[in-house]
């Protein structure tokens, strides 16, 4: 079983995905193709997909019954132990600031 998420990669590469796994939702794809399809899909994927993310999650013999990969995601699988699981980063060491301030509709409900 494999299930291949993708954000922000052109409609292309889903019409290429879709000859070898069902579309379930936008950019959410599942099925159960061999290893070497597998592999080769997600080498496609990541060619294809050069500013977009991507993340795959397949089944395979080990512990946890299952393998991460991504391509572009913020989030990074780390093995502890012989269990992967996902660091999310600090907001410390991403570029991203913490929002200043109210939202613009509550600015606006306060001043009327």
């Amino acid at each position: 079983m494999m299930v291949l998420v993708i954000t922000a990669c052109p409609a292309g590469l889903r019409g290429d995905l879709t000859k070898w796994v069902l579309e379930i939702a936008p950019g959410v794809f599942v099925g159960n193709p061999g290893g070497r399809i597998r592999d080769l899909l997600w080498e496609r994927t990541t060619q294809l997909c050069r500013d977009g993310r991507a993340l795959l999650v397949f089944s395979t013999n080990n512990e946890q019954h299952m393998e991460f990969r991504t391509h572009n995601h913020d989030w990074i699988p780390t093995d502890f132990d012989g269990i992967t699981l996902m660091m999310r980063p600090d907001n410390k060491t991403t570029n991203s600031r913490p929002r200043n301030g109210w939202a613009t509709a509550r600015r606006l409900r306060k001043y009327r």
